[in-house]
């Protein structure tokens, strides 16, 4: 049984301890090896620039194809919209108080790497700017890295128009399907080499920079772990009272399972049919529980609201950059939504949110592997947060639907 589970430990966790195994090693090279380990650098630049040369397609065709498919859109009708509700505001939510924490102890404080940033680092000051961070003025502008947020609005958009042509479209439909697993394969392939493109990054960067870096980001781990923590602890049984008072709050014991089960697998999808049984348990009818989690699944990311904020102030902080004033916050807070609403919906979308803030901040491009490595090192607090405000999330949305007494209606067998 012990050996079972060291095997089941091994393999969730597997690619993330091989990755972060090849950091250290590399971050040791570095402080070796000292200047020197500048030699490294090449082997790190294939691996970020192949990242960002398969991003493009790979963003068109998955959310392209997976909107394109949707057949049950108009069926969903007052669950949905409270659905999306309930989700853009806990992750707003979420969002101001990372903004909040990370205000009062920046994740970066202290650490000057000297790293060259462009003068595109800015917030959306002018309206303008607003229509440029969302449109672009030609087609060839549009399949670019660099417009990352007009090429997601206009595959939306692709995507949705495929849908209405009905049966004419279904045809493009399984094409854009079957290029979205063919970039995905793409990406898979090139994750192999990462151990080894991160890995020679770092022993570059630590060489040049010395050991800052490596500190940093303990500080920044020493902040989000326990806000997740706290989040989970305080926001998710204010939510349960919001959606069913004391008996909501009681009700929260179902959400261990499913906590333990996302830590251990770092996965929502993972963790749905624990989720369910949970929901089942608390008394959330079956239609909203068979809608709203497998949706939240992908597409309800509070955990990653969270992470998206410490990632942007850290490379604020890492760049020199003031975090600070309210154009600052207002893109911070629209860049984590889009994270935690609408790229989490697609494959590899952590990867995609880092390049996106990368990209509409204008960092060059190797701020990418800096906040990545965040990424991997969040990823289980952050997924515990995602997975169980599922549960959370579905309550909410049956309190909406059903009315405030909709614990008491189950029981009498009435929903």
């Amino acid at each position: 049984m012990n050996l079972r589970s060291n095997k089941s430990i091994w393999e969730s966790y597997r690619f993330p301890i091989i990755l972060i195994g090849s950091i250290i090693i590399g971050s040791i090279l570095g402080i070796v090896m000292g200047k020197k380990a500048v030699m490294f650098q090449p082997l790190g630049d294939l691996f970020i620039n192949a990242m960002f040369t398969i991003v493009v397609p790979l963003v068109f065709t998955t959310i392209a194809s997976s909107i394109s498919s949707m057949s049950n859109m108009k069926r969903l009708g007052s669950i949905l919209k409270n659905l999306f509700m309930v989700f853009l505001s806990t992750g707003l939510i979420a969002t101001v108080l990372i903004i909040v924490v990370v205000k009062i102890f920046p994740p970066a404080q202290g650490v000057s790497l000297n790293l060259t940033a462009t003068d595109a680092i800015k917030p959306f000051e002018t309206g303008n700017q607003i229509v440029s961070a969302f449109t672009v003025k030609d087609f060839p502008e549009l399949i670019s890295r660099k417009n990352m947020l007009p090429l997601i609005i206009f595959s939306m958009f692709f995507g949705f128009c495929i849908n209405l042509i009905g049966e004419k479209g279904k045809i493009i439909s399984d094409g854009l399907d079957a290029l979205a697993q063919v970039f995905l394969k793409m990406i898979n392939i090139i994750m192999y080499y990462a151990p080894i493109g991160l890995g020679a990054y770092f022993a570059a960067l630590v060489g040049v920079f010395g050991k800052e870096l490596l500190g940093s980001y303990a500080r920044a781990m020493m902040i989000y772990y326990p806000v997740c923590i706290l989040y989970f602890l305080i926001a998710f049984p204010c939510y349960a009272y919001l959606a069913a008072g004391k008996e909501g709050v009681k009700s929260l014991k179902y959400l261990i399972s499913p906590a333990i089960t996302s830590l251990a697998t770092q996965s929502s999808m993972a963790t749905l049919p624990v989720n369910l049984d949970a929901a089942r348990d608390i008394g959330v009818p079956e239609d909203i529980r068979n809608i709203v989690l497998p949706i939240g699944a992908s597409a309800h990311m509070d955990g990653t609201c969270l992470s998206s904020i410490l990632k942007i102030s850290f490379l604020f902080g890492i760049f020199g950059v003031p975090f600070d004033g309210m154009g600052t916050y207002a893109s911070a807070l629209l860049l984590s939504i889009m994270g935690g609403v609408v790229m989490s919906g697609v494959p590899g979308g952590g990867l995609i949110g880092e390049m996106l803030i990368v990209t509409m901040y204008g960092f060059p491009p190797e701020a990418f592997p800096i906040i990545a490595t965040i990424g991997y090192l969040v990823d289980p607090p952050a997924t515990m947060v995602n997975a169980t405000g599922d549960t959370v999330a579905a309550m909410l949305v049956t309190r909406l639907v059903e009315g405030k007494d909709w614990m008491l209606k189950k029981r009498e067998g009435i929903i």
